[in-house]
């Protein structure tokens, strides 16, 4: 069966063409208007991209400033650690030398403390027989007082004694003398 097309039929074609038409006429200005996006966007990524290496060329310089002032401050800190190394090895040997003498000293202080004791010991003894000689002397002494006394009193006593052996004796010789009176 064949359909038969009639004057509508072609004014329907028309139109379908006029939408068409229409249709691509809007697709080509929309082409036309992304097409002018992109150029527009074209024109704008060079200076944008310019800026961006402008700006990246600007923090590079800045870094590089940065990095020539970090680059003395590193030199200079090593050299002060340098320095700093130098001086605890210098300190090192002081504390090396420092111990040995301390232990020079340590075993010095247990020979003196050793002496010490011996020296102690024979203090106390020493002590101890002062103490002694001390108790002889005083009874020594008191032993010479007694004897001093003694011979005070037999000396009072000879005394005594030889003035009555001469009181004695010149009676005697009275007495013989009136014998050979007689």
């Amino acid at each position: 069966m064949t359909q038969r097309r009639g004057p509508n039929a072609s004014s329907g074609r028309w139109r379908e063409k006029g939408r068409l038409g229409n249709r691509g006429m809007k697709v080509i200005e929309n082409w036309a208007l992304k097409d002018e996006e992109k150029m527009e966007l074209q024109e704008i990524q060079p200076m944008e991209a310019k800026h961006i290496a402008e700006e990246a060329d600007r923090k590079y310089e800045e870094v590089a400033r940065t990095l020539v002032i970090i680059e003395g401050d590193l030199e200079r800190t090593e050299e002060r650690a340098e320095l700093a190394e130098s001086c605890c090895r210098e300190m090192d040997g002081q504390i090396r030398l420092m111990d040995q003498n301390l232990k020079c000293l340590s075993v010095a202080e247990e020979k003196h403390c050793q002496k010490e004791d011996k020296y102690e010991e024979e203090i106390q003894i020493l002590t101890d027989k002062l103490k002694e000689a001390e108790t002889h002397a005083e009874f020594a002494e008191r032993s010479v007082a007694k004897l001093e006394n003694t011979i005070d009193d037999l000396e009072d006593k000879l005394k005594c004694t030889k003035e009555e052996h001469l009181s004695t004796q010149r009676m005697q010789d009275q007495t013989l003398l009136d014998l050979k009176e007689m």
